[in-house]
């Protein structure tokens, strides 16, 4: 009798689900959307009962669809793992490196690592997804996570990769036409660019003027005529002069350096924004996630270095 589940199958649905749609998988896999269609219904018909809910555009995948993938990225996690510890003496990166990165900050300082990379370890093959906010910590679709902030579980490995400081800007031109806030309270009576990302309280800023134990942070309910969910639009604004920011050291140095932007009052702080890169405790001895890590740790310091 035919077994029902079959190897070649896993990476097959992995890719389907990950594309999003028959077409898309079609073009992933280098095939037909017709031999797409036509493997799928074969796996429905072994199993005897359907994985994927078609519609015309997209799909979405059934309750057994969801418990199929799942364990068949585990299992094809599992062989590439078992791959690299066969092969650990050589310890030579091989095999597919998914990553995934915040839009701007990925653009920007994970792409070009990414290039690095693969010129020096020709034998992965590397996935870069960028978001908006960094996927949930239960997604095991993702081999490595750069994302900002410490993640608040154990049951990942997270290596703090370099510092970042959150702080508060505007364009010479607002502050010229505005003025300057002197304390925080003065935030209220600004005109100040809103980001809707991850998990923190939208239209509340908060601020202290100490650090670590010591902190105290007060908070200032934000308003302002422009909102977005795009850190990189978000700077544009602002130099546009159209009122106060707050965003990630990393993401606008160059423009505090250039006299672009103004610091606004720097004598305060900003909750912390630290880079790191996340990844399963089960990729600890992955030759490819290590060398990733290692050299995103290297190409970041140089980068804070010079920025001093």
């Amino acid at each position: 009798m035919a077994a029902h589940v079959q190897p070649q199958d896993l990476g097959f649905f992995s890719t389907l689900a990950s594309s999003g749609s028959l077409r898309a998988a079609a073009r992933e896999l280098g095939v037909t959307t017709a031999a797409v269609s036509k493997r799928l219904a074969l796996m429905e018909s072994r199993l005897a009962t359907p994985l994927v809910v078609r519609t015309t555009r997209r799909m979405s995948l059934t309750p057994e669809g969801e418990l199929y993938l799942e364990h068949a990225r585990r299992i094809l996690g599992e062989l590439e793992d078992l791959e690299e510890m066969l092969g650990a003496a050589k310890a030579v990166p091989r095999g597919r490196l998914r990553v995934s990165a915040t839009l701007g900050f990925g653009r920007a300082h994970v792409a070009p690592v990414i290039s690095r990379f693969v010129r020096l370890h020709p034998d992965v093959q590397v996935q870069l997804q960028l978001s908006v906010d960094p996927p949930p910590l239960t997604d095991d679709t993702w081999d490595v996570v750069v994302r900002f902030g410490a993640p608040p579980d154990a049951r990942v490995v997270a290596t703090k990769l370099a510092t970042n400081r959150r702080l508060l800007c505007a364009s010479p031109l607002y502050l010229a036409k505005h003025g300057t806030p002197k304390v925080p309270s003065d935030l209220a009576r600004h005109n100040c660019i809103g980001i809707r990302q991850g998990e923190e309280a939208y239209g509340v800023w908060r601020l202290s003027r100490a650090r670590g134990r010591q902190a105290s942070f007060e908070s200032v309910k934000i308003r302002g005529a422009l909102t977005t969910n795009d850190g990189e639009i978000a700077v544009n604004w602002a130099l546009d002069g159209h009122g106060i920011l707050m965003r990630a050291e990393w993401d606008i140095d160059r423009y505090l350096k250039s006299g672009r932007l103004v610091q606004v009052l720097p004598q305060y702080q900003t909750p912390e924004a630290d880079i790191y890169a996340v990844y399963p405790q089960r990729h600890q001895r992955s030759a490819r996630v290590r060398a990733f890590v290692e050299l995103l740790a290297q190409s970041f310091s140089r980068q804070a270095a010079g920025r001093v």
